[in-house]
C-alpha cells in the first residue's frame, strides 16, 4: 500500500525539521507532499534542504484556508491513500506503519495525538462530538482517508475557518464510512506557545462549532451537559470554553451562511 502524506504550513521554521526527521525514519511506501501557504519566514528554505535527502518530498505553494490547502495537496497525491498531518507534530517511528494496517481495513483512520508543551494546555480534553456511533472530532493532524471516499464526499469544505476536520468526518460517516481509532498511530503535536495564541486559537474553534451547525443542523443531541462540565473543571478549561463561546456566537451574529447550506 502506498501513501501520500499531506502536510499543510505556514511560517513553520521552528517546527518543520523536526516534523521532517520524524518522516525519513517510517516504514512502508510513501510520499510527503507539502503545500506552503506563502511562508514569510524560512519554511521553504529549509524544507528544500530535505529534499536534498528526501527524493519522495514535493514541495507546493497554495494559498487560502486550510481546508482548500489540503485539497490541492490530494490532487497532486499518486497514491490510493492519504494521510493528513500538522507541520507542528513529531510523528512516532511507528506512525505510518500504523496507519497503513488500518487503512487496509477502513475507509477512514484515526491516530492518536499527544500533546505536548505547557502542561496546563497538554491537559485539556478536547469536545466529542458523535454522529451514528462515531467520534467525528478525530482531527485532521493525525488522520488518513481512502482517497477514493475522500473524493466522493468533495474532500474538505474550504469554506470552514476551523473545523474542516469535523466536517469532512461527519460526511463520511453519512455516506456509510466507519472510522477506525488505531491508539498506536501516534503523533505528538505541540500546543501553543503562548497564551494569546490559545485563546485565539479556543475563539476560532467555537467559531467553526457554529460553522458545522449552521451547515447540518444540530450536533449536540448525543452531548451530555454532564460531560461539558467534566471538560471545564480546570482555570484554563474555562477560560477555552469561554473564547470558544464568544467565537460561537460571534459566527452567529456575524458571519453569512453560504448559499446551499441549510439546517436539517
Amino acid at each position: 500500500m502506498g501513501i501520500s502524506v499531506i502536510i499543510t504550513v505556514r511560517n513553520e521554521e521552528r517546527n518543520i525539521s523536526d516534523l521532517l526527521d520524524s518522516l525519513m525514519v517510517q516504514e512502508g511506501v510513501f510520499e510527503v507532499i507539502i503545500v506552503d501557504a506563502y511562508s514569510e519566514d524560512q519554511t521553504r528554505a529549509i524544507i528544500k534542504q530535505y529534499q536534498e535527502k528526501m527524493n519522495n518530498l514535493h514541495l507546493y505553494l497554495k494559498g487560502g484556508t486550510r481546508g482548500e490547502c489540503r485539497n490541492y495537496g490530494v490532487e497532486k497525491s499518486v497514491y490510493d491513500h492519504v494521510a493528513f498531518v500538522d507541520g507542528d507534530v513529531i510523528a512516532n517511528p511507528f506512525w505510518l506503519k500504523e496507519m497503513a494496517s488500518t487503512m487496509e481495513k477502513a475507509k477512514v483512520c484515526a491516530g492518536k495525538t499527544i500533546n505536548i508543551g505547557f502542561a496546563a494546555f497538554e491537559e485539556l480534553d478536547r469536545v466529542e462530538l458523535f454522529h451514528k456511533g462515531y467520534d467525528i472530532t478525530y482531527p485532521s493532524c493525525n488522520l488518513g482517508y481512502d482517497k477514493e471516499t475522500f473524493l466522493a464526499i468533495g474532500g474538505f469544505d474550504p469554506v470552514f475557518i476551523t473545523a474542516e476536520d469535523i466536517d469532512l468526518n461527519y460526511r463520511a460517516v453519512e455516506i456509510g464510512a466507519k472510522i477506525i481509532y488505531n491508539p498506536r498511530a501516534i503523533v505528538y503535536h505541540r500546543v501553543r506557545s503562548s497564551f494569546f495564541k490559545f485563546f485565539k486559537q479556543a475563539f476560532w474553534n467555537g467559531f467553526g462549532r457554529k460553522q458545522l451547525t449552521l451547515k447540518h443542523g444540530s450536533l449536540w443531541n448525543s452531548y451530555k451537559l454532564s460531560d461539558l462540565a467534566r471538560n471545564i473543571q480546570s482555570p484554563w478549561a474555562l477560560a477555552r470554553f469561554t473564547c470558544a463561546m464568544l467565537g460561537y456566537l460571534g459566527c452567529k451574529v456575524y458571519w453569512k451562511r453560504p448559499e446551499g447550506w441549510g439546517k436539517k
